[in-house]
């Protein structure tokens, strides 16, 4: 095989996005309260295996595969990811779980500005968004803020699964481009 192709690189994404969007999924849900009884505290393992440990070795095979961004973003996903499902609870205070979502949140800038597809960038864009209204949330003890930010991150983890998905079945991943209105022709 070519060194210059990275052939395992789209099997690592997907991977590494079906992870991502299962454990985005379960955390926004859990934290927005919509199913009776399931809170964010039911998703820490889930965080701590899929969104943690799985998250990161896939980030280590897409480095293998000589794929730098996705595995970039996979291991310091996984990294974060891990790092929450460890501490949730008592083990950290109020203003130290909102400087770790901030954090989290400065960390999905990046790999929102950092490019790749548009699907991977509304991924890292909403999780960003998602992990900044978290970090305010607990700054401000708003219980509003934290539904949101739960609602922001569910959105964030369907676009990964279909992202995913897409991929594997083949759907579209982009919306069709079309001229600005009608009667408008191309020059030339």
């Amino acid at each position: 095989m070519d060194n210059d192709v990275s052939a395992g690189s789209g099997t690592t994404v997907v991977a590494g996005r079906l992870a991502l969007g299962v454990t985005l999924l379960a955390f926004g849900l859990g934290t927005t309260g919509v199913i009776d009884g399931v809170g964010a505290a039911d998703a820490v393992s889930l965080a701590h295996y899929v969104g943690g440990v799985a998250l990161f070795l896939i980030g280590l095979l897409a480095f293998r595969d000589r794929d730098t961004v996705s595995g970039t973003g996979f291991v310091a996903l996984g990294a974060l990811w891990f790092t929450w499902a460890v501490s949730f609870g008592d083990h950290t205070s109020a203003n130290g779980a909102g400087l770790f979502l901030l954090l989290f949140a400065l960390v999905a800038l990046t790999l929102t500005l950092a490019g790749g597809d548009g699907l991977g960038q509304v991924v890292h864009g909403l999780l960003f968004l998602a992990m900044l209204l978290l970090a305010v949330a607990v700054f401000a003890d708003s219980s509003s803020l934290a539904k949101a930010g739960g609602w922001v991150a569910a959105v964030s983890g369907a676009a990964a699964w279909y992202a995913a998905t897409a991929a594997l079945a083949h759907w579209p991943t982009v919306l069709p481009r079309r001229a600005a209105g009608r009667g408008v022709t191309a020059t030339g």
